[in-house]
């Protein structure tokens, strides 16, 4: 049997962030160019965004089809809540609660389906155990850096975090008791153990990280040695061409020297208190940087950023409500640094359009992201205080570190060389992750007596 004449029913399972489903997505797109045919699985409203975006590309030789994820009916969790872009952050444990409880509709779908294997997210481990119980191989896509994994992987095998052989990754004293909150509201129940639920262990042979070598190399490869597991790098999986462009924000742009301005934004899931966007204030304040800010807040004063401005501000910047074409904003040429929460994507975003970035880390993974940052020299830190307050100063010293002197130039520079390398590594990650999952399915056929 050719296997370049051959389809591969792939099932793909998404946890039910944004920031999950489209790199998925994008995945997704890159294999139905060879010889997979994708089921993409997820609730009713993430897929309806999934729709916008494929009504847009005609590139898939094979079309995407989608399944949607029935959640249980609860009173508390509409419909419009069955993801997690703009759910209150109070109803976060009742989301994954109902994800994990969707394990039956779950069941219904694979057992009807019968695919040549699964792709499976971090948060559902439950769903790799009921694909193999089928006799169906698993794969995992972790859309996190290999750096977390392999930092955190480390952390449950050796109970330390001071021992991890790198020592440019490591944690703020108040960023563990961060994370022991935070991680009340991630909890599997009855699905395994080992690191995060056995996520790794269940993966067959290898897993797939949304990582790329230039920068992650030997994290890549000490999570490979934690897990007993290759780990396949995807490469990037930025999305250049999103359907919708923000002419008036294009527009302001191309008024700007280039390099002249820093965009500021903190993602879809994460939402400043109104004291640190008074001390961004300031900072930009005692900066010169023109600014572009994205306004997500939670507050119920729709103003908040702007009634945070000292007195003339405003003329050096513009804030854009809700939602921003972030890909368009770092490719343009006025851009010149990305003050971030340090989320992954963002991260890769501003790497491959070599943009700097000003890491300002709130949760989670996001302060491995902004050591690593640091560590690889396309960006600094802002400096806060044992609590994990920032203020004004510190703040205008960091964009100034960006954008001014020798110590901008030489950033620049390097985001520059690690863009390149990036792209290069592009499409070497979607053959690789072609080869990879082709050799599994032709190994399991081929065990079934299919050759």
């Amino acid at each position: 049997m050719d296997p370049k004449q051959t389809i591969f029913r792939t099932l793909m399972f998404p946890w039910l962030a944004h920031g999950h489903i489209f790199p998925y997505l994008q995945l997704a797109k890159i294999l139905s160019k060879s010889n997979f045919q994708i089921y993409f699985c997820s609730t009713a409203i993430n897929l309806d965004s999934i729709k916008k975006t494929l009504n847009h590309d005609d590139s898939n030789v094979v079309p995407i089809e989608l399944i949607e994820l029935k959640l249980p009916s609860l009173q508390e969790l509409p419909p419009h809540y069955h993801t997690t872009k703009n759910i209150p952050h109070h109803l976060m444990p009742t989301l994954m609660k109902a994800f994990q409880e969707s394990s039956s509709n779950f069941s219904n779908i694979i057992t009807n389906l019968k695919p040549d294997f699964l792709i499976y997210d971090s948060f559902q481990p439950w769903s790799a155990k009921m694909a193999s119980s089928l006799g169906i191989p698993c794969v995992l896509f972790a859309i996190c850096g290999s750096t977390t994994l392999s930092f955190f992987h480390h952390l449950y095998t050796h109970k330390t975090y001071d021992s991890f052989p790198y020592k440019g990754i490591y944690l703020h004293e108040y960023e563990k008791r961060d994370l022991l909150v935070q991680g009340e509201s991630i909890k599997f129940e009855d699905i395994g153990e080992g690191f995060a639920s056995g996520v790794l262990e269940l993966s067959c042979e290898i897993a797939l990280t949304k990582s790329y070598r230039g920068i992650e190399g030997k994290y890549i490869d000490y999570l490979s040695t934690l897990c007993n597991r290759r780990i396949v790098p995807v490469g990037p999986l930025v999305v250049r061409n999103q359907e919708n462009s923000d002419l008036e924000t294009i527009h302001w742009l191309g008024q700007k020297d280039d390099f002249s301005t820093l965009y500021i934004s903190f993602g879809s899931e994460n939402y400043l208190s109104k004291k640190q966007i008074q001390e961004i204030a300031k900072g930009l304040e005692l900066s010169n940087a023109n600014f572009i800010w994205v306004d997500r807040s939670s507050s119920g004063n729709e103003n908040v950023i702007e009634e945070a401005f000292p007195k003339g501000l405003k003329d050096r910047g513009k804030v854009v409500k809700g939602w921003a074409n972030q890909v368009e904003i770092l490719a343009h040429k006025s851009v010149g640094g990305f003050m971030s929460h340090c989320g992954w994507s963002s991260i890769t975003e501003s790497v491959y359009f070599g943009v700097p970035v000003m890491a300002m880390p709130l949760k989670l993974d996001q302060p491995v992201n902004s050591r690593l940052v640091v560590e690889s020299g396309f960006g600094v830190e802002v400096i806060r205080d044992e609590d994990g307050e920032f203020d004004g100063e510190g703040v205008a010293k960091a964009i100034n570190m960006l954008f001014v002197g020798e110590s901008g130039e030489g950033i620049r520079r390097r985001v520059r060389e690690l863009s390149e390398k990036m792209r290069m590594e592009e499409e070497e990650g979607a053959r690789g992750v072609v080869e990879e999952l082709t050799r599994i399915c032709m190994k399991k056929r081929g065990k079934r007596g299919d050759i």
